[in-house]
């Protein structure tokens, strides 16, 4: 997995996000894209054609990001995705670090982290599993997989479990980073008020709803991504109940993904919200509604969009009422 970041720390953009996907292109076709600033890439097929290891492939891509686009690469090398995700979590920038394939590599790479640094085991989870005194991979691994599906759950027990021993099937799905359109707001230090964290959901979701509605697109899907101080994230994700490039749509869906990770005192260092699944916008079918707020909310919204392309981006900008929902 790579975490792109340019060299003074800033994030990528979306442009120089699709030429590093490029970049990739050129070893492998087999890139699932994660924006904003990641990417998972299977090179297994790449290895005899380049006459390198894994680790060699990563040291070529990470010379070329940063000679041709002034970007540090942070890569992780393992034999499926979690590892590679793990791994590239805890390099330093600009680093790759790999996790040898053998048993005994992967069991000391897991054995002392903590049970968050499990990819898709959030703080919620993370409480839930340490008040059992299961705060560390070594210790889920080392649980009964029948007791963590009745902590749990069936599902989410067994793949916890599983993770925990280094076990991932999940493939590297290859992806058209177009079919999505992300944004993302770092926080000039640990973010620890929600109200600070959804004021910067609103501002997302307003520009990825300009975003969409100019490109004349709607999204079926609302990632959010959470990052925290010690670089562990939370992903998650919510189906549209329609189509929408709706700025206060998109709004209350990041709005429900953020309460639903119940983070409360979590130390947030950035959040990004990704809009998925893209449509053309004819897909987007407005309902008709006799209420005369939702018809004022789409006047006011293309009277923005009109103002915006005539002075800036900046020209309006969106702001939360005492209740949490967007206005202007």
């Amino acid at each position: 997995m790579r975490f792109f970041r340019t060299a003074d720390g800033a994030p990528v953009g979306a442009d120089r996000y699709e030429q590093l996907l490029h970049l990739l292109g050129q070893f492998t076709p087999v890139i699932e894209a994660l924006p904003p600033d990641a990417a998972l890439a299977d090179v297994r097929g790449a290895l005899r054609y380049f006459d390198r290891d894994a680790e060699g492939i990563a040291e070529l891509i990470r010379l070329r990001a940063l000679a041709w686009y002034g970007v540090w690469c942070t890569i992780g090398i393992g034999a499926n995705p979690l590892l590679a995700r793990m791994a590239a979590r805890t390099a330093s920038p600009g680093e790759i670090r790999a996790v040898p394939a053998d048993t005994a590599s992967v069991t000391s790479f897991l054995a002392r982290r903590p049970a968050s640094a499990l990819y898709g085991v959030g703080p919620a989870t993370a409480r839930t599993l340490g008040a059992y005194g299961l705060d560390t991979v070594e210790r889920i691994a080392a649980a009964p997989p029948a007791t963590l599906q009745r902590i749990l759950g069936a599902k989410t027990g067994r793949a916890v479990y599983e993770r925990a021993r280094g076990i991932d099937p999940t493939p590297v799905t290859p992806n058209a980073a177009a079919r999505s359109t992300g944004a993302e707001h770092r926080f000039p230090h640990d973010e620890l008020d929600p109200r600070r964290r959804r004021q910067a959901l609103l501002s997302l979701a307003d520009d990825l709803g300009a975003r969409l509605r100019a490109s004349g697109q709607a999204a079926r899907a609302l990632t959010l991504t959470v990052r925290y101080a010690d670089r562990s994230t939370t992903t998650r994700t919510r189906r549209l109940e329609a189509p929408t490039a709706h700025g206060p749509a998109l709004t209350e869906a990041a709005y429900a993904l953020h309460a639903a990770l119940g983070l409360q005192r979590a130390r947030v260092r950035s959040v990004a919200l990704r809009a998925e699944d893209l449509c053309r916008a004819e897909r987007a079918a407005r309902q008709l509604s006799f209420d005369p707020v939702a018809d004022k909310a789409y006047r006011i919204e293309a009277a923005v969009d009109r103002a915006r392309a005539r002075f800036g981006t900046g020209a309006v900008r969106p702001a939360a009422k005492p209740g949490g929902k967007a206005t202007r």
